[in-house]
């Protein structure tokens, strides 16, 4: 039995308007988990199983990141204060708030981090705070001195939004939360793998000396090498591993202060020892990341070196290795030429870390 063709033409309308809804809400994504690339000389990236790792969290997260929606009068995203051509750390000391607003006291103003390689990290915040990529992004989100806003607001502002609700649901397969909404910037800023300065170079090589100058060679060698003599940096010892970081997340007190106004790792534990300890930050992108130190009170690494290299102030936490750092001027260029192979040009001028045009 055929159907007259204006019935027909009826009868198929609804599945061709179907047909041009692939992009709706109700049209589930692929949303395949993902693994990241990093060299052998790397650990492999831990992913939570309560955020699985996916391009589509990805994408959305970089959206989120460089959306100024999120702060109270929307004219500060969380790049503004990480900014990917600083390695996604702030070249000012101290970031800005809304309203041009920073820390009320000394105390509560800290240089803004670098973000590459955070997927390792066992916690956040300069004095461990907190402990997840998900949770700490909620911090600056409502305070004060940062995107003074709250998370009510911002969900309801993403939610009125005329494209959010249709991504979001493409990517979670569920609706806007406070949960999709960090496991989305927590997606992006684990993606965020730097692996290709010269010193990666160096290690794919074998460890190849010659990938090296005779600086960066003598350099390399009064970072890494102990001697009884003293007459070594020993640099390692604090920033070690992969990452030139503290590999077992420890907190050190490096002799910046004979009194610190922000107590560090203390106002967390309240354990008098923890005065002045703060989180041993990664070396990696370091031509990029000035101003140093967690209070952004260093601005060269020519200051940092000469701050080690005199032993740093007197303080009863002051770790032990800092004390015993002697290097001559020479010395200390020659690790500054090291550091240097430490940056990563492809990852600072990536234009996958970049808003979508």
């Amino acid at each position: 039995m055929f159907l007259p063709m204006k019935r027909y033409l009826i009868f198929l309308m609804p599945l061709w308007l179907l047909a041009c809804e692939v992009d709706s809400p109700l049209v589930a994504p692929t949303r395949e988990p993902v693994t990241l690339a990093v060299p052998a000389h790397f650990p492999q990236a831990p992913i939570p199983a309560s955020n699985v790792l996916t391009e589509a969290k990805i994408k959305l997260g970089k959206q989120l990141f460089f959306d100024p929606i999120l702060s109270k009068d929307q004219t500060l995203s969380c790049a503004s204060c990480h900014p990917p051509e600083n390695a996604f750390a702030d070249p000012r000391a101290f970031s800005l708030g809304v309203g041009g607003v920073s820390g009320d006291e000394p105390s509560k103003r800290r240089n803004a981090p670098a973000l590459f390689n955070v997927v390792y990290h066992q916690n956040f915040f300069w004095d461990g705070s907190n402990p997840s990529l998900e949770t700490q992004i909620l911090f600056p989100i409502e305070s004060p001195f940062e995107m003074a806003n709250k998370v009510d607001t911002v969900l309801k502002r993403l939610r009125a939004h005329p494209e959010y609700p249709r991504l979001f649901w493409q990517t979670f397969q569920d609706s806007i939360s406070a949960k999709t909404l960090t496991d989305a910037i927590a997606s992006f800023e684990r993606s965020l793998i730097s692996a290709g300065s010269k010193f990666d170079q160096f290690m794919a090589s074998g460890m190849d000396s010659t990938v090296f100058t005779a600086a960066e060679w003598r350099g390399y060698k009064l970072f890494f090498l102990e001697s009884a003599g003293n007459n070594h940096a020993e640099c390692f010892h604090c920033h070690g591993g992969f990452n030139f970081d503290d590999p077992e997340g420890r907190f050190r007190n490096n002799g910046l202060y004979s009194f610190y106004q922000d107590f560090g790792r203390y106002n967390v534990t309240g354990n008098p020892l923890d005065v002045g300890k703060f989180k041993v930050p990664s070396l990696r992108n370091i031509e990029y990341t000035a101003p140093y130190m967690h209070d952004g009170s260093l601005e060269t690494l020519e200051e940092v070196l000469a701050h080690y290299a005199s032993g740093g102030k007197p303080h009863p936490n002051r770790d032990i290795l800092i004390g015993n750092i002697q290097m001559t001027e020479e010395e200390q260029r020659d690790i500054i030429a090291f550091l240097m192979t430490l940056s990563d040009p492809d990852f600072v001028n990536n234009p996958a870390h970049r808003p979508e045009d």
